[in-house]
């Protein structure tokens, strides 16, 4: 009997000191909460498909950041309470530094976003852009709704910082909205991570009724010409003279663009054939790794589950929405200017969710009329609203840093 006694006493013991015993005391309800929405974003990601290169990583951060007792959330969201767990001997000060707040360094430093824009560079052709330079005015209007939406955050009582960070969700990526969240209000980083990947994952969701609602017909119909050939030369130049212009105007954006730039330079020089393919993929996807899963790991259960969540996600919405209205809407004036020789479908694709919105833009077109192909015209505004959303993160850090 003692020894059976004894047995139960060791069962009770380690249930006691388990993570399944927290879920039993007054806050553990929001660490199963927690728990069933990382389930719910790894079935968007991997069912679904949503994004799940960027939504399975993050998703398994905030899984293992609400495992209770496991050390595995981001406990420090900034540089200097970072430096401030040393003591002067060099002792951990507070609570002992895990897993992620190690990883997470990569966010804080400003390290992971660029090296993924570095690989972005290197995927992307900017030959529609450089073949329609009417393309770049497309991909700024889409950026309005990253100005509009500050305004109304800074209206529900958020910070300047904070309102520049949930208002850069509007421009539709992720790697910017980390760095710029990372370096105006790294408390809410999680929250606009989730937000701004969910967001780019809806594209073809929320992006066609806006479409609709804002064009005609016989809009929708226009079939565009054919787009004029670039030369090589072209190609190897535009990524050095848009490094220059925007570096030497905001020097802010120069980390987000110029490592963009040298990764298309990498791709259209022809001599670094080697290092363009290692940025594209084992680069790419180590950083994507790293990126995802310490940005997943600073969303527990404390700093996602409250009314601020709320207020981000429903303004991220309308940031997303506005730009995407802003752009059809510019796509519609200059169908008027050029007297209906470009499809205002085209606007929609400035926000930077490269390839996804200018895949929307062909389909919509295609739905008004099957002979038409406006994936190559879309994809100018679309890279073009990848320039864009690091210009406007650039204003946006110069303005509120």
């Amino acid at each position: 009997m003692e020894i059976l006694q004894g047995v139960w006493q060791v069962i009770v013991d380690i249930f006691a000191n388990s993570g399944y015993a927290f879920f039993f005391t007054g806050e553990g309800w929001k660490n199963a909460v927690m728990l069933i929405v990382s389930f719910v974003f790894l079935w968007l990601g991997i069912k679904k498909g949503f994004e799940p290169l960027l939504m399975v990583p993050i998703a398994f951060g905030m899984l293992l950041a609400n495992i209770p007792d496991a050390n595995l959330a981001v406990q420090y969201h900034s540089l200097d309470e970072f430096r401030d767990l040393f003591a002067s001997r060099g002792e951990f000060a507070g609570c002992t530094p895990g897993l992620m707040d190690f990883l997470y360094l990569g966010v804080k430093a400003g390290i992971y976003p660029p090296l993924i824009f570095l690989g972005i560079g290197a995927m992307t052709d900017f030959t529609p852009l450089i073949a329609n330079p009417k393309s770049f005015i497309l991909g700024a209007a889409a950026q309005f709704g990253i100005f509009f939406t500050y305004v109304g955050a800074i209206l529900f009582k958020f910070t300047p910082a904070q309102a520049g960070s949930i208002a850069i969700i509007g421009g539709a990526d992720g790697p910017t909205a980390i760095f710029v969240t990372s370096q105006l209000a790294p408390e809410l980083l999680g929250t606009i991570a989730v937000a701004a990947y969910s967001y780019m994952a809806l594209v073809p969701v929320i992006q066609p009724p806006i479409m609709r609602a804002l064009t005609t017909k016989k809009e929708r119909s226009v079939v565009m010409g054919n787009l004029r050939p670039v030369s090589k030369l072209e190609k190897i130049l535009f990524p050095i003279m848009v490094t220059v212009i925007v570096s030497l105007l905001l020097p802010d954006a120069a980390t987000l663009v110029g490592m963009l730039m040298l990764g298309n330079l990498l791709k259209e020089s022809g001599r670094t054939e080697r290092i363009a393919k290692a940025a594209q993929n084992e680069l790419m996807n180590i950083v994507t790794i790293l990126l995802g899963i310490s940005v997943g790991a600073t969303t527990s259960a404390e700093s996602f589950l409250n009314l601020q969540t709320i207020f981000i996600v429903v303004l991220g919405l309308v940031a997303f929405c506005v730009g995407t209205a802003s752009g059809v809407v510019f796509g519609k004036l200059m169908y008027i200017f050029t007297k209906g020789k470009v499809n205002p479908l085209i606007g929609s694709a400035g926000v930077s969710a490269v390839p996804m919105a200018a895949r929307v833009s062909q389909k919509e077109g295609q739905r008004e009329n099957p002979s038409n192909f406006l994936l190559m015209h879309a994809m100018g505004p679309n890279v073009s609203g990848v320039i864009g959303s690091a210009v406007a993160a650039g204003i946006l850090l110069t303005l509120l840093k």
